[in-house]
Order: C-alpha cells, then sequence, then structure tokens
C-alpha cells in the first residue's frame, strides 16, 4: 500500500503538537511516540511515566527493562524507530493518584490517535498489547491475566501481555507458565517480525 507522501509526517507533527488534554495533564502536555511506516513490531502500552515525560523517550524506564528483557532485545534493537513503533494509549503521562501509581491515560486520547496512525502503519506484523488499557482498548473489557494466560488465542498478530512494573514480580512467580511458555513464544514471534 502506497501512502500519500508526506502523511504519517503530518500526523506525527500533528500529535506531538497535541494540548487537547492539557487540562488533565498535571505536568502538561508532551506527547511521547515513535512511529515509522516500514516498522514490523507495534507496542501499545499505557502511558509514559515520570521518567519518559522527563526524557520524551518511551518504555526508558525499569518497566521498559523488563519488557526488553521478556523480548530477548537490546536497547538498540528495542529503540530501532524503523522496525518498533510505539503508540501507547496515552500519548502524555497522565500524573499519579493519590494513594501511589498513575493515573489512568487521558480519556479520549487513543481513540483521537490510534484509528489515524494504524492506517499508515501497514507493515505491522505483531501487536504487544502491554497492560489492561491496551488490551481493553483493542480488545473490549476483561481480564489482564485471562487474556495474558489465552495468549494464543491472538496469535499471530496480538499478544497480551501484563504491563512490566515491579507489581508483576510476585504474578510471574505464581505463574510460572509465563517464563516457560509465553516468554519463548514472544521472543519468537519478535523475531520472526523483524525477518
Amino acid at each position: 500500500m502506497r501512502l500519500p507522501d508526506g502523511a504519517l509526517a503530518r500526523l506525527t507533527a500533528e500529535a506531538r503538537a497535541c494540548t487537547r488534554c492539557a487540562d488533565f495533564l498535571p505536568c502538561g502536555p508532551r506527547p511521547v511516540f515513535r512511529v515509522a511506516a516500514s516498522a514490523r513490531l507495534l507496542i501499545i502500552g499505557q502511558a509514559p511515566g515520570t521518567l519518559v515525560h522527563e526524557t520524551g523517550i518511551p518504555f526508558n524506564d525499569p518497566s521498559g527493562r523488563r519488557l526488553r528483557a521478556w523480548m530477548g532485545v537490546t536497547e538498540a534493537a528495542f529503540y530501532d524507530a524503523a522496525r518498533v513503533a510505539i503508540l501507547p494509549i496515552g500519548l502524555c503521562y497522565p500524573g499519579t493518584l493519590p494513594q501511589g501509581g498513575d493515573r489512568p491515560p487521558a480519556p479520549g486520547c487513543a481513540a483521537l490517535w490510534h484509528p489515524r496512525f494504524l492506517p499508515l502503519l501497514a507493515d505491522i506484523r505483531l501487536t504487544l498489547l502491554v497492560g489492561g488499557y491496551a488490551q481493553d482498548f483493542v480488545l473490549g473489557p476483561g481480564r489482564v491475566g485471562d487474556r495474558v494466560r489465552d495468549f494464543r488465542r491472538f496469535l499471530p498478530r496480538l499478544l497480551p501481555l501484563p504491563h512490566p512494573s515491579w507489581r508483576t514480580l510476585g504474578w510471574e512467580r505464581r505463574n510460572p507458565w509465563f517464563a516457560a511458555e509465553l516468554l519463548p513464544a514472544l521472543r519468537r514471534l519478535v523475531r520472526e517480525a523483524w525477518a
């Protein structure tokens, strides 16, 4: 499929300049995402965290390190924008909840940007749905653990994953099938997507 000249560049510039949710965002808008028409792998996560907001680099935090370890890829490969697109549900950092943890992504952000970006990412072979917000947006409401456990049902185009935060460590220990079954499948699918 041939894209109109400059369509992705224009949309990227428009998204980077977005201030639609400025009143919702305690640190102000700073859309953090990466897209390229040549990308073969798409990662849909929740929203940038504090470190990502500060640096403007997606998954530039402990969760990103865990995700890269799960995928079995180097930092250089992960940040190869020609192969990996990263488009979170909320493009901007939503702030923290009073009791800790990040607030949910800004309402309507994914509905505004995803339908416009995804048709321009025509070479995507595998989409990783990282966490509940990504899974709910793409698959509809459901339980993260159930979808991750039943990951084979979504293959070969989609792969649901838990959020790679420290909170998942206990869940991983209680679910040894994740490391034994899902992670080898994830690593194989990533290699195949890049082949």
